[in-house]
């Protein structure tokens, strides 16, 4: 795909709508720099994203990611595939989304007891010692596992998982 091409061609339908940057940035709800972004190839817009755009423009989703208008339109039932993965793939994503938040927020609470106790002086007591303890390595731990899921090793952890699982 030709990142630059299709972003052109975002500009062109944009246009020719009478659109601002900032008009389809409130309609798509993204930022204005955002749509300029897509625009100059940077960055291209999530799927969900596309097949708004496609609605709005009235072309199809082929089009969009050819980066250039085509005489045959996508089928309807290609497209209805298309809108269920990006559907599945939306939920994934506010699944895994809500499960980080509730790790960080536990990794933060433990991190907190970690600090009230030291603050009290009572790290060296035998609870208090085992519970410091303990919130420490979960906000520690929380911190690893926040950098491993946001960077370019949590898919190939999950491929690893699959493999080791033989789901692949």
């Amino acid at each position: 795909m030709d990142q630059v091409k299709i972003g052109r061609y975002l500009q062109e339908l944009r246009k020719e709508k009478g659109l601002t940057q900032e008009q389809l940035a409130d309609k798509m709800g993204v930022a204005r720099r955002t749509v300029s972004r897509w625009e100059t190839g940077n960055n291209l817009p999530d799927l969900d994203i596309l097949i708004e755009l496609s609605d709005l423009y009235e072309v199809g989703l082929r089009e969009l990611l050819d980066g250039e208008r085509k005489s045959e339109d996508m089928n309807k039932e290609m497209e209805e595939t298309v809108l269920k993965v990006a559907e599945y793939s939306n939920e994934e994503k506010t699944r895994f989304t809500q499960r980080l938040h509730w790790m960080f927020v536990a990794g933060f609470i433990g991190f907190i007891l970690f600090m009230v106790i030291s603050i009290m002086g009572l790290e060296n007591t035998a609870p208090y010692e085992t519970i410091a303890s303990f919130g420490l390595g979960v906000s520690f731990g929380m911190i690893i596992i926040g950098v491993i899921f946001t960077s370019k090793y949590a898919s190939r952890i999950r491929e690893f998982k699959m493999r080791l699982l033989g789901r692949q």
